[in-house]
């Protein structure tokens, strides 16, 4: 279920690097390049509809903002709900919130109080955490302490591109497993 070596470089040739923004010294991968580009923007939904079918999945979270992009794709291709999680102040209804640290300071985001309430369930919901791209992995893990004060479980994070050298994986490793489309 793995991409190929070739379906690998292809996507990562879709995706354009900006140097020095929004900062000197960065190196920003903008994936609306991938996205713009039909086949690998379907090869890649594909894929991860492929990889993620047997889960038994009941909602995907996708962090904003291009976390909304692929989850709500991907919960489209796998017939389940998606759930948004959000930066401060922009959700209308009742939400829980966690704080996390950046390198210049902090941040935080929401989710609804109610997202993964859903009378249908006699189960603990299973919820496939997903966003573009990994790197220091500070939001990633406030996101899955949101899921599970939520109520529901997060049973792996996917994230399209991962930034090796940022080191966000060793710090996720211990919550969830996490599937990485694509390393740099």
């Amino acid at each position: 279920m793995q991409l190929t070596t070739t379906q690998q470089e292809f996507l990562l040739q879709t995706i354009r690097s900006i140097k020095d923004f929004p900062q000197p010294g960065i190196n920003f991968r903008d994936i609306t390049t991938l996205l713009s580009n039909k086949e690998a923007f379907t090869l890649l939904i594909n894929h991860l509809k492929s990889y993620y079918q047997s889960y038994e999945i009941d909602y995907i979270a996708g962090i904003e903002s291009r976390g909304f992009i692929f989850g709500a794709a991907l919960a489209y291709a796998l017939n389940v709900g998606f759930i948004p999680i959000r930066k401060k102040g922009k959700l209308p209804y009742t939400t829980i919130s966690e704080k996390y640290s950046l390198e210049y300071g902090f941040n935080e985001i929401e989710i609804h109080i109610d997202a993964f309430k859903n009378e249908i369930l006699n189960h603990i919901p299973k919820v496939l955490l997903i966003d573009d791209l990994l790197a220091t992995g500070g939001t990633a893990y406030a996101a899955a302490n949101l899921i599970k004060k939520a109520g529901a479980n997060c049973i792996e994070a996917c994230f399209i591109i991962h930034l090796k050298d940022l080191k966000g994986e060793e710090n996720l490793q211990n919550l969830y497993p996490i599937y990485n489309v694509l390393s740099l």
